[in-house]
């Protein structure tokens, strides 16, 4: 194993800093080979465990980061320590950082359509000249995807930051990832919202304190309170689990996505 990759809870993470996973890309780009991303939380190994399509999506991933604090704080526990937290949205952000610098062009996909105007309009803001190629708004019946994934492809986008939900940022990849012709492939989640304007990050100060978790539960304790509870215990003992018999490597299994409908995605 690569001395900047740790094993842990059944999938290989890339030990790297900020810098070096923005090095990688370029690189990427530069030789236009793909490099898919992709961010894990605690929630995320709670729920790969009996999710094959997420853990496949994660196993095929050309760079595997940790975005929770947890995941940092359980690495190094385990003595097989990522030196930092790269969350999703800073990766994005140093992504677009990226694209504007060196004329690179990028493509939106996810979020309502008006969320979606907004966005560009910020990102025009923040980065005059920046190349958006193509965009497309994440509710979208799964007739329309080939179309979509078609107009991606003749964009000639460098990067696609795909703001929709799992599984279904999964099953567009896993139909038409290989095929689209474009080096950067990255599933950014809800960083569509906040970086809009609609939805408030936290302050950098609960950010470097590893509790951007808390300011969540703050703003929607119903929704989230429950669901925290549930995981952060599991994740708990998936973390003892790994003390006493640390989980060998999954690997990828093939199951049909096709058949299944994408429906409405969204953000």
């Amino acid at each position: 194993m690569s001395a900047d990759r740790q094993l842990l809870f059944g999938v290989y993470f890339d030990a790297l800093r900020m810098e070096d996973v923005i090095a990688r890309c370029r690189t990427a780009l530069v030789t236009r080979s793909r490099m898919l991303l992709g961010v894990l939380n605690a929630a995320k190994v709670v729920h790969m465990r009996n999710d094959p399509l997420l853990r496949n999506s994660l196993i095929d991933c050309d760079l595997l980061l940790a975005d929770g604090q947890s995941i940092i704080w359980a690495s190094r526990l385990l003595r097989r320590p990522l030196p930092e937290r790269i969350a999703g949205i800073d990766v994005f952000e140093g992504l677009l950082t990226l694209a504007h610098r060196e004329g690179r062009s990028i493509y939106l996909l996810g979020a309502r359509a008006e969320v979606l105007a907004k966005l560009q309009d910020r990102l025009s803001e923040r980065f005059p000249g920046l190349r958006i190629v193509g965009s497309h708004h994440g509710y979208f019946q799964a007739s329309e995807s080939a179309a979509i994934a078609d107009d991606i492809r003749a964009s000639g986008a460098d990067m696609l930051f795909l703001g929709i939900t799992s599984p279904k940022k999964e099953i567009f990849l896993s139909a038409y990832g290989g095929s689209l012709g474009v080096p950067i492939l990255h599933g950014v989640g809800g960083s569509f919202d906040i970086m809009a304007g609609l939805t408030k990050r936290a302050p950098l100060r609960w950010q470097r304190w590893g509790m951007e978790w808390a300011y969540r539960l703050l703003q929607e304790p119903r929704r989230l309170l429950g669901r925290y509870l549930v995981t952060n215990s599991v994740f708990i003992l998936l973390t003892a689990r790994e003390v006493i018999a640390p989980a060998r490597a999954f690997q990828s299994t093939k199951i049909a996505t096709h058949p299944t409908p994408i429906g409405s995605l969204r953000h």
